[in-house]
C-alpha cells in the first residue's frame, strides 16, 4: 500500500465511462489508455496527479490526469484492489460530475 492506496490489480468500467470514452478525440483516447495502464504501477507516477476528491468518503472517489497540461482526467472508485472507472473527460466536466 502506498499513500493508503492498495495495489490496483483490476480495472472495470461503467457504462457512463464507456460513453464518455467513445466521445473523446482519438488522441485523447490513446492518452487515456496510457493513464489507465499507469493505475497498475505502484506507486502511480506522480505526474498523473492521482488523488482523492474531497467530500467523497464511501466510496472513495479519485481522479487521475490523462495529459500533462491537466486538460483531461478520469474519475474512479477504488474497491479493494479494483479501480472502477466512472467518468472521463475535460477537467471541468470531471470536477462538476465526479
Amino acid at each position: 500500500m502506498s499513500n493508503g492506496i492498495p495495489r490496483i490489480t483490476t480495472v472495470t468500467r461503467n457504462e457512463r465511462f464507456d460513453k464518455d470514452f467513445k466521445s473523446l478525440p482519438p488522441d485523447i483516447q490513446i492518452a487515456a489508455k496510457e493513464a489507465i495502464k499507469d493505475l497498475f504501477k505502484h506507486p502511480i507516477p506522480g505526474s498523473r496527479r492521482f488523488h482523492a476528491l474531497q467530500g467523497y468518503r464511501n466510496p472513495k472517489v479519485f481522479t487521475i490526469d490523462i495529459l500533462a497540461n491537466h486538460a483531461y482526467k478520469i474519475s474512479l472508485e477504488i474497491e479493494g484492489q479494483n479501480a472502477n472507472l466512472r467518468r472521463v473527460g475535460t477537467h471541468k466536466l470531471i470536477d462538476r460530475s465526479a
